[in-house]
């Protein structure tokens, strides 16, 4: 047995013996102690340091409230910023107190993550006495029900209290409710479960913690946590409430904890908080901590009440013991009591300051009641004097507030309570509820409210004012007096001037505080002080549960194409472009990039060469408004497209910048099939159904992406036409027959194919389209009929320059979100007779027409063997002057290039294409590179090799 450990009673189980580790000193606890119990258990009450200043802070409450028992978990699997009161304790736990901020892992966690979707009727957040009977009335009518509760077991603040129904444990009572309801047909009860967020039209997000007491995933259970996407016709929120504490200097130490909370710490794990304590409060429900920890063997130096007089009951009842009440008392302070730890060794009490030793002092200041999720889910709030905090002010639609989370203290009235809302939440639903039995309860009369409410103890300040309101900030009573003495008056103004409320916490306990002290300072009521806002997630959730399953490939998915197999068979290099694997280059034996990329170029300028262009988006637009719809996407003219031809298009934004380009490819009358760029795909799907759907929607048109339904082979170079026709011997491939920017269907290599005369090289090409699990055959015909012409597969890398070298650009490098068509050198593609079109508005703005707008022009090195950076900027001088230097603009493609015999880029230049022949420069580490200016088209510029 530990030394704080009684030897019966609690709810753990005494049979097992866990060890783990804290702060590498071997400890053990057991199986139902959370992290905290068992440091408790132990005797060690120091865990972290505060963020800011570095002082000791130790374990303050037993739940999630808690905003000072900060650790990390490094074994077995390593998880930062945990509280130690929500952990629960495991074989080979090995956990360190926080030096203020944690560390996130080195090592990927290897731990799966899934979420679920639920739909019910009745949605019960809450499984203590109130949510308890809420579900059961809600089971019992035959609706489908959801209960999920934060703890391991069902019960909520019974498992901490100590409380009877009738002759039997509260406890027993809740585990008796919970076995009937999940032997209840269409309810599902979730432990471990903590609801952290509430929206619109009843949807709840709530985590569940899937493991054992063993730290692993539990029988049956393969992932770490689960995010459960719950969907309610009606939800009750019997959420509980949160114990409050109060402000007085040193009230950070070690060894000062809610009385609640160590109330909870002997009733539900056995373990003592201390061997002396002194009490502080301004209410009832610590009186029944300080009996119920004297009956257990704590000596109960004194209890400090605010109000000036006890309650007679619980006067006799500390009589009995010998315990001393002093009313209209106050704790000012405490000192530190020997060891070094920071541990509170006495507390000071008022008014005269009289130190009174103790190794625990007990807070309590109230009980404000948890309406986070209420809140989240729109719901107002209105301040209750007499608890000093805000509760729920009504209800919602879809979703009411039962048992202490309404201000509630007593178990009868959180039963009634349960019960209530849990028939109000049928009836909303559409449900009969059905009568249950009066449920009896012990007789001891409910504890009253606090008739005392108090935030702050007034005196202690200081040079170094240690009266902390959010202890996990570090933030004190100073704090929030010199954001009033800013002028700040709104508490979400002040939240942001001191950090108050944004820690792991939430400000749980420091909420009501900062409100309660501000309303003194400012002299307002405080029922004028709303509490900042409540956001989800109401306690701290991983971002590897909110991701999921979707991590790594399932992410971001690694889309491949029909040939990938091949292209790997035969060395190629990949890039990721979008989300596709596609071939960069293919090295030969002894070939950097550079080289393979040259020979590529060589061979598709020369020669024939084979491409994998399958990853262009494809999108089938088909409808009886087809032609519409997309002259009003498009800067071109597509309606007049003939059945059988290709245009080329650009898209643009409503602000006249090119957003996309590719062709339309005009199949029927109905029906075209428009390609985009790799990279814009979904995007392009995604801008047509928003026109469709909110500006266009009276259009007869549907628009389907079938990019992976085709693999597109381009065939390029001067002897494509021979490897084609060898192909397909029914096709006239001459120019008279098969002209640019046309297509044909045809069998190639035997197999049904759509040509189309496009070419992205300005070679004579052909860009062969078929069924996707035909393109391995394809591309395995096309290269042994090309083997006699010294037919080569080339890659991305090669297409760039291909393109580069005949000026055409590519969408997203060539241009950012202020390139127009015109600024391209693309005017041919801008319409001057449609009527309207995206964009058409925005080209006749100034800014649109400015002469000195940056436009797409060729460079070329004066040393021919200088590669220019992309993204260099361009100068005016051959030197760089002093700041601020006038950037003309920069590169926005280099590559060498064989068929040019040097190196040259694309740049975009202010007035470019009037700068055609002069010098610029452009900086490259610390030298200045002298270039030319040329027009954008350097190699072919009479487009005479297109037609072969």
């Amino acid at each position: 047995m530990t030394e704080f450990r009684l030897p019966a009673g609690g709810r753990v189980d005494r049979g097992t013996t866990l060890n783990f580790t804290f702060d590498g000193r071997e400890l053990t606890g057991h199986p139902g102690d959370t992290l905290a119990s068992a440091l408790l258990a132990n005797g060690v009450h120091r865990v972290a340091t505060s963020i800011r200043l570095g002082r000791p802070r130790g374990i303050m409450a037993a739940g999630v409230e808690d905003p000072t028992a900060l650790v990390q978990l490094d074994a077995p699997f390593p998880e930062p910023m945990l509280s130690a009161t929500t952990v629960e304790l495991f074989e080979g736990l090995a956990a360190r107190g926080l030096p203020g901020r944690g560390r996130l892992g080195p090592e990927p966690d290897p731990a799966r993550y899934d979420a679920q979707h639920v739909h019910c009727d009745v949605l019960v957040v809450g499984a203590g006495p109130a949510g308890l009977c809420a579900a059961r009335t809600a089971a019992r009518s035959g609706a489908r029900v959801v209960l999920v509760d934060d703890q391991p077991e069902p019960g909520g603040s019974l498992l901490g209290s100590g409380e009877h129904v009738g002759r039997r444990p509260a406890a027993e009572w809740a585990q008796a409710v919970a076995a009937e309801l999940r032997e209840t047909p269409d309810v599902l009860v979730l432990d471990r479960t903590t609801a952290f967020g509430a929206y619109d039209d009843g949807f709840v997000l709530a985590l569940q913690r899937r493991t054992d007491h063993l730290g692993a995933a539990a029988p049956g259970h393969r992932a770490r946590q689960r995010v459960w996407r719950i969907r309610a016709k009606q939800t009750v929120f019997a959420t509980g409430a949160h114990e409050r504490p109060v402000v007085f200097a040193d009230n950070d130490r070690p060894g000062i904890l809610l009385a609640g909370a160590a109330r909870t710490y002997l009733h539900r794990y056995g373990v003592l908080p201390g061997r002396r304590a002194v009490l502080f409060t301004t209410g009832d429900s610590a009186y029944a901590a300080a009996v119920d920890l004297a009956d257990a063997g704590v000596e109960i130096a004194l209890v400090a009440d605010a109000r000036p007089q006890a309650p007679d009951r619980w006067a006799a009842a500390c009589a009995e013991r010998g315990i001393e009440v002093r009313t209209g008392s106050v704790v000012t302070g405490t000192e530190s009591g020997a060891g070094g730890t920071g541990r509170v060794g006495a507390a000071l009490v008022g008014p005269s300051g009289e130190a009174v030793t103790c190794d625990v002092l007990l807070v309590s200041g109230g009980w404000n009641p948890a309406v986070h999720l209420f809140s989240q889910a729109r719901g107002k709030l209105r301040y209750d004097a007499g608890l000093g905090a805000h509760g729920p002010d009504g209800e919602l639609p879809t979703a009411r507030v039962a048992g202490s989370a309404t201000g509630t203290a007593d178990f009868a009235g959180c039963v009634r309570e349960g019960r209530s809302a849990g028939a109000a939440a049928l009836a909303a639903a559409g449900f009969t509820p059905v009568g249950e039995p009066p449920l009896p309860v012990s007789d001891a009369p409910p504890p009253q409210r606090p008739s005392a409410v108090r935030w702050l103890v007034p005196g202690g300040e200081s040079e170094v004012d240690t009266r902390f309101v959010d202890l996990q900030r570090d933030a004190t009573v100073s704090d929030v007096l010199r954001a009033t003495g800013a002028g700040l008056r709104s508490l979400e103004h002040i939240k942001r001037y001191t950090t108050i409320g944004t820690a792991h916490d939430q400000g749980k306990t420091s909420g009501s505080l900062a409100a309660g002290i501000t309303a003194e300072a400012l002299g307002l009521d405080p029922a004028g002080q709303r509490p900042t806002t409540y956001r989800p997630p109401y306690t701290p959730v991983a971002f590897a549960a909110l991701a999921g399953r979707n991590r790594g490939e399932l992410h971001d998915p690694v889309r491949v194409t029909a040939l990938h197999a091949w292209h790997v068979a035969h060395g190629a290099e990949f890039e990721n472009v979008g989300q596709w694997k596609r071939p960069w280059y293919y090295p030969r034996p002894g070939e950097d990039r550079a080289a393979a990329v040259l020979r590529e170029c060589r061979a598709a300028r020369t020669g024939v060469a084979l491409m994998d262009g399958s990853t262009l988006g494809k999108i089938d637009v088909q409808g009886p408004d087809a032609a519409v719809f997309l002259d009003l996407l498009y800067t071109t003219t597509m309606s007049t497209l003939k059945t059988g031809r290709i245009r080329y298009g650009v898209l643009c934004g409503v602000d006249g910048m090119v957003i996309d380009d590719g062709t339309v490819l005009r199949a029927a009358e109905d029906r075209f099939l428009v390609t985009t760029t790799t990279g814009n795909a979904a995007m392009v799907l995604e801008w047509m159904e928003e026109w469709l759907q909110t500006e266009w929607p009276h259009l007869r048109v549907f628009a389907t992406s079938v990019t992976e339904h085709w693999a597109t082979l381009p065939l390029v170079g001067p002897r494509s036409r021979d490897v084609l026709g060898a192909l397909a011997p029914g096709l006239d491939v001459g120019n008279a027959a098969f002209g640019f920017m046309t297509w044909r269907d045809a069998e190639v290599a035997g197999i049904p194919a759509r040509i189309g005369r496009i070419s992205f090289s300005g070679e004579l090409a052909y860009e062969v389209t078929v069924p996707s699990w035909y393109g391995t055959a394809l591309w395995e015909a096309l290269m042994a009929a090309g083997a006699e012409h010294g037919i080569t597969p080339y890659g991305t890398e090669t297409m760039h320059v291909l393109r580069a070298e005949k000026g055409y650009p590519i969408i997203g490098q060539e241009t950012d979100a202020t390139v127009t068509p015109q600024d391209l050198g693309l005017d041919w593609a801008v319409s001057k007779k449609k009527p309207d079109f995206l964009g058409k508005r925005s080209f006749a703005r100034p800014e649109n027409r400015r002469p000195d707008r940056k436009q797409l022009v060729g460079l070329l090195p004066v040393d021919p063997a200088v590669l220019l950076p992309e993204g260099a900027q361009l100068i005016e001088t051959a030197h760089v002057p002093e700041p601020p230097v006038r950037m003309l603009g920069h590169v926005t493609s280099s590559y060498r290039s064989a068929a040019l015999e040097r190196t040259f880029a694309l740049a975009l230049v202010r007035s470019g294409r009037e700068r055609v022949g002069e010098t610029l420069y452009v900086p490259v580490g610390d030298e200045v590179v002298p270039v030319t200016v040329t027009g954008s088209v350097l190699f072919d510029p009479e487009g005479t090799r297109r037609d072969g």
